[in-house]
C-alpha cells in the first residue's frame, strides 16, 4: 500500500472522512487548551464527571426534540453546569471535597440520562448518544464545534494571566481583587461549551477524551502553560488523524479509535517523555548513584 492511499486517499475520496478531519481540528483546538488548565488546577476528574453529566440534558432535548442539535446542545449544557453548580455549592456549604461532590451528582446524572433514554427511546438511541458518530456530522455539528473553538481561544486570549494566577493560587487573586469568582465561573462555562461541542462528535462518554488526555500526555514534553497547551493541541490533532485512519483502514468505530490513540500517545509520553518520564526518572537515578 502506498503512503498517498494510506494517508489521503481517504480524506481525498470521501467527504464524510472531511467532515470528520475538520470535526477533530476544531475539538482539538479548543478542548487541549482547556484540558491544560484542568490538569493546571488538578481538575482533570471533574472534565469526565460533567462530560457524564451532558447526558440527562442530552436526553432531555433528544425526547422533546428528536435528534435535534440545538435541543440536545442546550440541554447537556444546562445539565452539565447544574451539576458543576451544585457540586460547587454542596462544597462549599458542607465539608464534603468537591471531587467527591462532583462524583456523586455525576452518578445521579448518568443513571437518570441512561433512565431517560432506555424508557422513551431505543438501545441505538442510546447508543449514539453515549459515543457519538464523528463520521456523521453535519453542517450544523461543524459549525457549533468551530464556533466553540473559536469563543474558547478568544476567551483564554483575554482572560490567560487571571486564569493561569487562579489555577495556581485563588485564594491570592480573590484577595487582591481579582474577580477570582468570575474567572472560575467562565472557566466553567467554557469547559461545559467545549463538552458539548464534543458530544456530538465522541458521545457523552468519550467527550473527554481528546480534552484530557492530550493535556496529560504534554505534561511530559512542556514546562511552560502556553507549551503545555501548545503541545496539547497538537497531540490532540496527532490522535484525531490517526484515529480517523486507523478506524478507516482496520473498520474501527472512529471515536474510540481516536480516543485509544490519544492514551497510545499518554502511554508514550509516560514512558519516553523527557520531563519526568519513567525512563527519564530511571537514567537520572542511575546518574545519582554514579556520583
Amino acid at each position: 500500500m502506498t503512503a498517498y492511499a494510506l494517508l489521503v486517499q481517504p480524506f481525498a475520496e470521501y467527504a464524510f472522512m472531511r467532515r470528520a478531519l475538520v470535526a477533530t481540528l476544531a475539538l482539538a483546538l479548543g478542548s487541549a487548551p482547556i484540558g491544560t488548565l484542568l490538569v493546571l488546577r488538578r481538575m482533570s476528574l471533574m472534565g469526565d464527571a460533567m462530560a457524564h453529566a451532558l447526558l440527562p440534558g442530552v436526553a432531555l432535548g433528544f425526547l422533546a426534540a428528536g435528534f435535534s442539535l440545538p435541543a440536545m446542545s442546550l440541554g447537556g449544557f444546562a445539565a452539565a453546569l447544574g451539576v458543576a453548580l451544585a457540586a460547587g455549592f454542596v462544597t462549599r456549604a458542607t465539608r464534603q471535597r468537591e471531587d467527591a461532590s462532583f462524583a456523586a451528582f455525576y452518578l445521579i446524572a448518568l443513571a437518570l440520562g441512561v433512565l431517560l433514554i432506555s424508557t422513551r427511546g431505543s438501545s441505538v438511541d442510546l447508543m449514539h448518544l453515549l459515543f457519538g458518530s464523528i463520521l456523521a456530522v453535519d453542517d450544523a455539528a461543524l459549525l457549533l464545534m468551530a464556533g466553540v473553538a473559536s469563543a474558547s481561544l478568544l476567551t483564554l486570549a483575554l482572560v490567560y494571566r487571571p486564569l493561569v494566577v487562579e489555577c495556581l493560587d485563588p485564594g491570592f487573586l480573590k484577595n487582591m481583587g481579582g474577580g477570582g469568582t468570575f474567572v472560575h465561573a467562565l472557566f466553567l462555562v467554557l469547559t461545559v461549551a467545549n463538552l458539548v461541542a464534543g458530544f456530538q462528535a465522541l458521545g457523552t462518554l468519550m467527550a473527554v477524551g481528546l480534552m484530557m488526555l492530550p493535556a496529560t500526555a504534554a505534561r511530559f514534553w512542556a514546562a511552560e502553560v502556553w507549551g503545555l497547551a501548545l503541545t496539547a493541541v497538537l497531540i490532540a490533532i496527532l490522535s484525531g488523524l490517526a484515529g480517523l485512519l486507523l478506524s478507516y483502514h482496520a473498520h474501527w468505530p472512529s471515536g474510540p479509535a481516536i480516543v485509544l490513540v490519544a492514551g497510545g500517545v499518554y502511554l508514550l509520553s509516560l514512558v519516553a517523555g523527557p520531563r519526568e518520564g519513567l525512563l527519564w526518572q530511571h537514567r537520572r537515578r542511575r546518574s545519582h548513584k554514579v556520583a
